[in-house]
């Protein structure tokens, strides 16, 4: 290597390092020289306020530098450079996907489970009395209920409007006694029976229950608006107005129900389990039932005003001709009479035939402290009718659905026993509901709900069988058995004791035991006959006694092979009676 004069330096003179792949390039930089405040100046410049510091003074005036070296430097600088912002975007960029995927994967799994959560369990038809209770009592039982009920304005009914003592006690049961207060209901303590001027008054046997069992009796729609805001304050019912149109059915299981909204939308919603409880016009019973109806009369409704019945907080049952009528209160103000009209054509209310029935063939049957009332009530023109439907329960068992209330069973209104009925299946419903947690298993809860059927039996039969029979037999008839069979049942009632409180125990539902109706009911018939033949018997009344043995028969033993001879008095023989729910 040459080396530089360091006195005179050549800064025109090519370095003599010369790289061997590139022999015919060079380049001749000179070096900067720097004074001690760091300021650049050109080569042999001076400035007396500095000391030079120069390339002289390490001992070499000028270099020669490759430029492929330095551009070599510069992109591998670059893309260092280049490459670390890459790295650190892409770093940051699947950091934020990786956020954002988890972030949906909980917000997706969130709304699963949310909507999972929010799904009903339970689809109710209709919300009357027995629909808005059974949603209040699921619902309470942390089930996730769906009602749907075509009209959620107060109802406005002519019957359904007494509850029975028995049905009281089921009411207290489910939680629901504070729906009779606040609507001005009335205490109801018994009955009082009226033939041919003569009266009787048969108390409820009320002695070993608290002092607040009673009847109550009440508008009907403001009963079930009370048990409707009951049913809705809890967070897990939802009340929708909308008229289902049909049941949605996939291979052979019931899945849900196909509705219009009030704004006319046609939707459909799905559960494990439909309930339809859409009353006595029902139209949805026929694929879950065999739907015998029977009308055998119309009720013609008025209302009292200002009246005071003969015996205060009873009802009061008239045994005119051609069949019976009806008082009781409905508030402090009103009360309710009920005319039976038998047979399927009514006395037009258009024309005044009505009217003029009303006024001359049942206002002289009734007593004279409602006769002003009654006629007064007949001029205002607010007359009401309805047809008295009957229909035993013959259920078509059916995975995922299940009927209650008018839309299942039906009696004769007379007794007043529809309310008990229906609040008793609904205890009966919960108690095996009560132990299934998981109710999408359509095939096993067909199985257990069809011991539904069977338990119910005792009270429901037992209420059915007695409203029949007793409408038959306190309506008038010509034939001269029917008309001492009758009067037995007046004579007998009025004998007091054992002979009151055990058919009015049947009646209220305080002890509904189908023996024990059947040894009444009978007792009422040999009771009869011994009437007949006291004191002094003869061939015509020994005929008069058979006939009357054979009405009674007539009367009631078609009424109990229409509920169900086997199901009513040996419920504990069929086998549905022992598929209880095991705990899941």
């Amino acid at each position: 290597m040459q080396q530089y004069n360091k006195a005179a330096p050549h800064p025109n003179k090519c370095s003599q390092f010369i790289h061997p792949y590139i022999p015919s390039c060079h380049l001749s930089l000179p070096l900067p020289s720097f004074s001690l405040s760091i300021k650049t100046t050109k080569q042999n410049e001076t400035k007396p306020s500095h000391i030079p510091f120069t390339a002289a003074h390490l001992g070499f005036s000028s270099m020669t530098i490759d430029p492929y070296i330095v551009g070599s430097v510069v992109v591998s600088l670059l893309g260092f450079l280049l490459f670390s912002t890459l790295a650190k975007s892409m770093r940051t960029r699947s950091e934020e996907q990786s956020d954002v995927v988890e972030k949906t994967k909980v917000g997706r799994r969130s709304g699963e489970e949310e909507k999972e959560e929010d799904a009903a369990e339970v689809i109710i038809v209709g919300a009357g009395v027995a629909g808005a209770a059974l949603a209040h009592t699921l619902g309470k039982e942390g089930r996730r209920v769906h009602v749907i009920e075509r009209d959620l304005t107060e109802p406005d009914r002519i019957v359904g409007e007494l509850l029975q003592p028995g049905g009281y006690l089921k009411l207290i049961e489910l939680g629901l006694e504070d729906c009779v207060e606040n609507i001005d209901a009335q205490r109801v303590l018994g009955y009082a029976l009226f033939k041919d001027g003569k009266n009787t008054r048969l108390s409820y046997p009320l002695e070993k229950f608290h002092s607040d069992v009673a009847g109550r009796s009440f508008h009907n729609g403001r009963f079930i608006q009370r048990m409707r805001e009951k049913a809705a304050s809890l967070p897990n019912v939802r009340l929708e107005q909308g008229t289902v149109t049909s049941l949605l059915e996939e291979n052979g299981t019931i899945k849900g129900v196909q509705y219009k909204t009030k704004s006319g939308q046609e939707l459909k919603a799905y559960a494990p389990l439909t309930i339809v409880c859409d009353g006595c016009f029902s139209n949805l019973r026929r694929s879950l039932c065999e739907p015998k109806v029977e009308v055998p009369s119309h009720f013609v409704g008025l209302v009292l005003e200002n009246c005071q019945l003969p015996f205060s907080n009873h009802g009061h049952v008239i045994l005119a001709d051609p069949s019976p009528i009806l008082f009781y209160p409905i508030s402090s103000t009103e009360v309710r009479c009920l005319v039976d009209v038998p047979g399927q054509k009514l006395p037009s209310i258009a024309n005044g035939e009505m009217a003029s029935y009303l006024k001359s063939t049942v206002a002289p049957q009734v007593p004279p402290e409602v006769y002003d009332p009654f006629v007064a009530a007949v001029d205002k023109g607010n007359i009401r009718t309805m047809p008295n439907r009957s229909m035993p329960a013959a259920p078509h068992p059916t995975p995922g659905a299940l009927l209650m209330g008018d839309a299942f069973n039906m009696r004769h209104p007379l007794t007043g026993g529809g309310m008990t009925v229906a609040l008793s299946d609904i205890v009966v419903l919960r108690n095996l509901l009560r132990p299934l947690h998981d109710l999408s298993d359509a095939a096993s809860l067909c199985k257990h709900l069809e011991s539904f059927y069977t338990l119910r039996k005792p009270v429901a039969s037992t209420i059915n069988t007695l409203a029949g029979a007793l409408y038959k037999v306190f309506s008038s008839s010509p034939d001269r058995a029917r008309k001492e069979m009758r009067q037995a049942c007046f004579d007998y009632l009025s004998l007091g004791g054992v002979f009151s409180t055990g058919p009015v125990a049947l009646l209220s539902g305080l002890n509904p035991r189908p023996l024990s109706l059947v040894a009444h009911f009978f007792a009422v018939a040999i009771y009869g006959v011994g009437r007949l033949l006291l004191p002094y018997p003869s061939p015509d009344r020994f005929l008069i006694g058979a006939r009357l043995i054979s009405a009674a028969s007539g009367i009631i033993f078609p009424i109990i092979k229409a509920e169900g001879v086997r199901q009513m008095f040996f419920p504990a023989t069929v086998p549905a009676y022992y598929r209880a729910p095991v705990d899941q």
